[in-house]
């Protein structure tokens, strides 16, 4: 028979914090295990996810008139607004540029680059500007916008782009019609933006001007 005294050990033992702290460490553990396991699984879905969250583009429709935004050295900007040009889409595109490059004008070498490709350069419309933000630029196109009394445009920037880009624009124009039409960009492999160094600065940057933009910096 348990005398009183062994009780009150076996209950001290039983209460031991060292005892509940040393289960805690054990289920810890196992969580960050299983947690580790599943990152090393669903990987690639995770990257694709942390991708996506930047990306907002949507089938194109007809419109008053496409705007590609600067900061595109590809060129695939223009080039896929002209395709939506040549497609019936829109009549013209306005080609915002900043700055020059060697002394030419960054909307020149887009146009040229796209009149190389086969298209009228009666498609584009140049607006040269020296913003140095996509908040800038912004202000820049709206302005432009409303003094040719468009009511619908299609915004078409890089993939990687859309969603901050379309969220600037949304708040610079309310009251403007935008749909955002995603143009591929060569470093990020269409979404697979982790497989080279360079993708991985591209999502890093964008990544850090999204957050700057929640903040209004």
């Amino acid at each position: 028979m348990t005398d009183s005294g062994d009780l009150a050990v076996l209950k001290k033992s039983a209460l031991s914090p060292k005892r509940r702290l040393s289960r805690a460490w054990v289920v810890t553990l196992a969580l960050l295990a299983v947690c580790l396991l599943a990152v090393l699984i669903f990987r690639q879905q995770i990257l694709w996810g942390l991708g996506a969250m930047l990306v907002d583009s949507e089938p194109p429709q007809k419109a008053d008139i496409a705007v590609t935004l600067a900061g595109d050295a590809s060129g695939n900007r223009i080039l896929k607004a002209a395709e939506l040009v040549r497609q019936g889409y829109i009549p013209r595109v306005l080609v915002s540029g900043t700055g020059t490059t060697y002394g030419v004008l960054q909307t020149s070498l887009e146009i040229d680059l796209a009149v190389r490709r086969g298209y009228p350069r009666d498609y584009f419309v140049p607006l040269p500007h020296h913003a140095l933000s996509t908040k800038e630029e912004a202000q820049v196109i709206v302005a432009q916008l409303r003094k040719l009394g468009v009511h619908k445009f299609l915004l078409v920037t890089s993939y990687y782009h859309t969603a901050r880009a379309a969220r600037i624009l949304r708040r610079t124009a309310p009251e403007l019609e935008m749909h955002v039409v995603g143009a591929r960009y060569p470093h990020w492999n269409d979404g697979y933006w982790w497989r080279e160094r360079e993708g991985q600065k591209i999502w890093i940057e964008e990544e850090a001007k999204t957050i700057a933009d929640f903040f209004r910096i």
